[in-house]
């Protein structure tokens, strides 16, 4: 899995799935059977009143995890499947062992207190607690804390943001199970960027993020849909240099400043996922023969067959 799938996967279970804090839990449906399960394991920690809290909470939709069983479960290759047992994750799979967060963080590389070089999908980690760094200044943990939940914080190692919770972390690393890449000077809090020197006013470009602000230098984003768009302003230089509006009819609800590293240029051919549809599907339909799904797979980087509704994909020549 690359760094940048890891990134995308936590970002959409906090943003796109109901979640609760469950201890022990990599990301199974709750259930009475779950539930009973956990309970006669961790008795001391599955007081009644939190039994009563998960029991309100089956046939809702409601996926749980703990913290180092997030990245556990993504690992494992959760999919979100409220019909399977664990999400669609397969227990201690993929060569990543099931460990806690202390011992995660002693089987990750680079693992440094200095967050100045930070990349976006390394852990981050404090005594009994991990998370993963997404980039911006953020971080995707499940918490008792807060909200009870996946939820977006902000690293405090780098500073606080408006609207989101604070936690100052010990350290961050890189997971031995997760590729990462590293182009030029990185900068936490800021998306590494693509060739975009021969973009101008009027350039149409792909918009692959879901993220725009009301300024170039914003601090606070608003969520769009990605997909086409049109460049009608530049500010090089800036925290988000590049002012997109959305191209009618074609899917993209962009309409504001962005980042360098969120918008694709040149004649490479996209494809938003949308609900219901899989790789042979989108072969299927685009190149005219699913048997091409391992085209766009490799295309894209996909380590398996698991993609999600919004991502965005690149579509090989026909």
């Amino acid at each position: 899995m690359t760094a940048k799938e890891l990134v995308a996967k936590v970002l959409d279970v906090a943003k796109n799935y109901k979640t609760v804090y469950m201890w022990g839990v990599f990301g199974a449906p709750v259930t009475e059977s779950v539930i009973s399960g956990k309970t006669r394991q961790y008795p001391s920690w599955y007081s009644a009143a939190k039994q009563a809290l998960f029991r309100s909470l089956i046939g809702k939709g409601y996926f749980g995890f703990d913290c180092v069983n997030l990245i556990k479960g993504i690992l494992w290759g959760w999919n979100g499947d409220i019909n399977a047992t664990y999400g669609g994750a397969k227990y201690a799979s993929n060569g990543v062992p099931d460990t806690n967060a202390d011992g995660m963080i002693k089987l990750c590389k680079d693992v440094s207190t200095d967050f100045r070089n930070i990349l976006p999908g390394e852990v981050v980690w404090m005594p009994g607690h991990i998370g993963v760094y997404v980039g911006d200044g953020l971080a995707v943990e499940c918490t008792p804390r807060w909200s009870n939940n996946v939820q977006l914080t902000a690293v405090g190692n780098i500073g606080k943001k408006a609207g989101y919770n604070t936690r100052t972390w010990t350290n961050h690393g890189k997971l031995p199970y997760v590729t990462y890449e590293v182009t030029g000077n990185n900068t936490p809090g800021q998306k590494q960027p693509t060739d975009t020197s021969e973009i101008a006013i009027g350039t149409e470009v792909v918009m692959l993020g879901t993220k725009h602000y009301v300024s170039s230098n914003s601090a606070s984003a608003k969520t769009c849909k990605p997909g086409p768009a049109k460049v009608t302003a530049i500010a090089r230089g800036a925290k988000h240099p590049f002012h997109l509006i959305n191209i009618s009819g074609k899917g993209s609800t962009v309409y504001g400043w962005v980042d360098e590293a969120d918008i694709q240029t040149g004649s490479q051919k996209t494809y938003t996922v949308k609900s219901g549809d899989s790789l042979w599907a989108i072969a299927a339909k685009q190149l005219g023969n699913g048997n091409r799904y391992t085209e766009i797979k490799s295309l894209n980087n996909l380590k398996n067959d698991i993609i999600h509704p919004g991502q965005v994909l690149k579509i090989p020549q026909k």
